[in-house]
């Protein structure tokens, strides 16, 4: 065992070994799989930025936030359940709500409406990169309740879907299709 030790193609085989390990934890982050981050966020409200004129002010104080689109979670890459809604503030704003996501945690995850289908089991993992997309951000957390807002020149009529996207391997967790 000690003269094999003192080959230096073992110390060269383990080298590349423990560059190759450190390579792989630091790609696949395998401990995201065991932490999970909770999020719980009121929903979205109306807050009109600056001065506002009284008759608006009253305007925006009887007016409720509509619901525009909704949909439920399916599972791509990993168990996604939830449901995801495109919802209007009295102000205009549009706000992406998140209500009891429970998905598995994992690296560069990412909140994206697409114009791509919602298709079941391994035809739907890769597709929302193939057409339009809009990146929300950063995933808040992979339990719980988040908004996210909408840019105002995101065209929902074509932007129909919404996958937490997963950016460093281009698959989705999971998605929904958007419908009035």
């Amino acid at each position: 065992m000690v003269t094999l030790l003192r080959r230096p193609v073992v110390w060269i085989v383990g080298g590349v070994l423990v560059v190759a390990a450190a390579v792989g934890l630091a790609l696949f982050q395998p401990w995201l799989l065991f932490v999970d981050e909770e999020v719980n966020e009121a929903g979205p409200t109306a807050s009109t930025p600056g001065p506002t004129t009284t008759a608006s002010r009253q305007a925006q104080e009887g007016a409720a936030p509509q619901v525009l689109a909704s949909g439920a979670f399916i599972s791509h890459e990993h168990d996604t359940t939830g449901t995801a809604k495109v919802i209007r503030l009295p102000d205009g704003r549009r706000v992406l709500r998140l209500e009891r996501l429970d998905t598995s945690n994992g690296p560069d995850l990412r909140v994206w409406l697409s114009d791509q289908p919602v298709k079941e089991g391994t035809a739907g993992w890769g597709v929302f990169d193939d057409g339009a997309y809009v990146e929300l951000g950063k995933l808040k957390g992979n339990k719980g309740d988040q908004n996210y807002a909408i840019p105002a020149d995101a065209d929902l009529d074509e932007l129909t879907s919404v996958s937490i996207w997963c950016k460093r391997f281009k698959v989705s967790f999971g998605a929904a299709e958007l419908r009035a």
